[in-house]
């Protein structure tokens, strides 16, 4: 008899136990990318896409044309590293899903670099770079870009491409 008075708090307990909360790290990470805003291109911002492009050209491959969804998506992931003052890949996944349930990605890459102070600094860091180079000359359709500034004026960089 006494385990039937302990069962309804028992099953009480499990219940609480082996719940999980609505913010869980995959919910909070997709907030990032739902209200999107396309701030205005910088020209630091149209310098990198004109490089980037000319490099592809000078490879024999398709310049890429750059896409709003998809400036709005590299800015706040650009915005996210500047608010935690590190540079990083953080949330990647829910950008990608974001680009393809939104831009018609079928394939979604994405460069980020911190602390160079020009356009052709950054692309040719990037360039240098085998992991980076190879998203640069990708096969890809569309990309865009996001510079931005943190307090101590140092550059926070978000590029991402796409393949529709």
């Amino acid at each position: 008899m006494k385990l039937l008075k302990k069962l309804p708090l028992l099953a009480l307990l499990a219940i609480l136990a082996f719940s999980c909360s609505t913010d869980s790290i995959d919910d909070k990470a997709d907030t990032l990318v739902e209200n999107l805003i396309v701030p205005p291109t910088k020209t630091i911002e149209i310098e990198i896409l004109e490089l980037i492009n000319n490099h592809r050209l000078s490879k024999g491959l398709n310049p890429l044309d750059d896409l709003k969804i998809v400036k709005s998506v590299a800015y706040s992931h650009t915005d996210y590293m500047v608010d935690k003052n590190k540079v990083s890949h953080d949330n990647f996944f829910s950008r990608s899903n974001y680009l393809k349930a939104n831009a018609g990605a079928k394939k979604v890459s994405e460069n980020v670099a911190f602390g160079y102070s020009s356009a052709a600094s950054v692309v040719k860091a990037w360039i240098k770079s085998d992991g980076h180079r190879a998203t640069i000359e990708g096969d890809f359709t569309n990309f865009n870009v996001s510079a931005e500034q943190c307090a101590d004026g140092k550059w926070y960089y978000t590029n991402i491409f796409i393949k529709k």
